[in-house]
């Protein structure tokens, strides 16, 4: 069990750099509840660099406490628990305030978005847009990687720069007449805003 706590883990070109199970016989099925496997999908794409220590740490505490979940007291579950909730509210985030400029025309025409993710969660999140947007042709650029969608395949690339990305479209100016009509500063609610788009995103 000693060896467990001197495990070095780290990440390279978004793959996890892990070592082998040491504590656990080699060829021993692990069982553990689907509840663990579906919320550690979500923690492993958190940028938290001891996510991985934190999951290994868990996984080898649930082959002993079955119920280790059910503990909320648990410091490693409290941890567990507020990486999820921070990875997800990222996804969400990223549904919400992804943003298509168009490029090209015709045959060529393609709809480009710049996104700054806190967390790798570009590849979990980028089905969502292909059954979404469907029919576009369009690419995410975002500097923890690419998402590009050809109307028929999904690839994933390597990182980007806000260079990358096209600047304002045609509708741009269309959306700010349309907002200064609009806008009534008697029903704008300045923490309810910032609470749905906190601060960090208005540069984008």
């Amino acid at each position: 069990e000693g060896l467990r706590d001197r495990i070095w883990w780290g990440a390279a070109s978004n793959a996890t750099a892990a070592a082998s199970l040491p504590d656990i016989p080699p060829g021993k099925t692990l069982n553990v509840q689907r509840e663990f496997v579906e919320r550690a999908e979500a923690v492993i794409c958190h940028s938290e660099p001891s996510r991985f220590a934190l999951l290994y740490r868990i996984l080898f505490r649930l082959t002993r406490e079955p119920e280790l979940l059910k503990i909320a007291s648990d410091p490693d579950i409290i941890r567990f628990y507020e990486l999820e909730k921070s990875e997800r509210r990222d996804i969400h985030k990223m549904r919400a305030f992804v943003r298509f400029v168009e490029i090209g025309e015709a045959e060529e025409k393609r709809y480009v978005a710049w996104f700054e993710p806190d967390h790798f969660i570009l590849e979990r999140n980028a089905p969502f847009f292909v059954r979404r947007f469907t029919g576009m042709r369009w690419t995410i650029l975002t500097p923890k990687g690419t998402a590009d969608w050809d109307g028929e395949s999904l690839r994933i690339g390597p990182p980007a720069s806000k260079a990358d990305a096209p600047g304002a479209d045609a509708t741009e100016e269309l959306w700010r007449t349309y907002f200064t009509n609009i806008f009534n500063p008697a029903r704008l609610k300045v923490k309810a805003m910032q609470a749905e788009m906190p601060k960090k995103y208005w540069k984008n």
